[in-house]
């Protein structure tokens, strides 16, 4: 009998919540093969053919081989993004879309593979737009939301709807003039504050909800979990169950 397959997990070095997971799988003793594909090239390689019979190949890294064809899951959490320092501006882009539609069209295409999460999936929920539509679509309760890039529309948003609290639809690392990375903050705002630079891009917008629980639902399968961290330090665990 073929030995189950191993495990891969895609992360950042420094990734103290998959130290957690990667303990837990090797307490079971389940193979694992972690890397980061922001490694690759220079400390990842992999080979993958595509015949009639679907894909196969492997997978390397400096103290793993993984057979593509036998990978029972792929565990994907914060990977760091493709470099290549080594080339000019105009090559670099060329090979990190390469690396990026090459190697992560094989991670995506696994056969047999279970995801946690797939990163087509993952790709689709960065998309605020895109998730509130579907929390609508699905019953849940959305506070007022505004996304335009035209100041007018902004401030009879904020007329309207205040208070109000402007939010990035993407959250970058950006550096200060110190050189100290930052992210753009939540923050309410009023309409005095609009102005026209609002036109620059996209700005979205969204009345103000006081809260007093914070509820994160994991769903595996069927299977759900829920917890809950209310505004005391202390979390605790709500219910599991599966979907009707």
């Amino acid at each position: 009998m073929t030995p189950p397959g191993p495990v891969l997990v895609v992360t950042n070095l420094d990734d103290p919540t998959t130290d957690l997971v990667i303990d837990e799988l090797h307490g079971r003793g389940v193979p694992v093969v972690r890397f980061d594909s922001g490694d690759f090239p220079a400390t990842l390689s992999f080979a993958a053919t595509l015949t009639g019979d679907g894909l196969a190949g492997t997978l390397t890294t400096p103290s793993r081989t993984a057979a593509l064809g036998h990978v029972r899951s792929l565990y994907y959490r914060r990977p760091s993004g493709f470099t290549f320092p080594h080339l000019d501006e105009q090559s670099a882009r060329f090979a990190v879309a390469q690396a990026r539609y090459g190697l992560g069209g094989v991670l995506a295409s696994l056969p047999g593979c279970r995801y946690v999460n797939h990163p087509h999936r993952i790709g689709d929920a960065e998309f605020k737009p895109a998730g509130l539509a579907a929390a609508a679509a699905a019953g849940f309760l959305l506070p007022p939301t505004l996304i335009t890039s035209d100041p007018g529309a902004a401030r009879s948003f904020v007329r309207r709807y205040g208070p109000v609290i402007h939010k990035p639809l993407s959250a970058p690392l950006y550096r200060d003039a110190n050189g100290v990375s930052c992210t753009v903050r939540v923050a309410e705002v009023t309409g005095g504050e609009i102005d026209d630079t609002v036109s620059g891009t996209a700005h979205l917008f969204q009345q103000r909800v006081d809260k007093t629980t914070d509820i994160r639902v994991t769903v595996m399968g069927e299977r759900t979990s829920a917890g809950a961290r209310r505004r005391s330090p202390r979390a605790r665990t709500v219910r599991g169950g599966r979907h009707p």
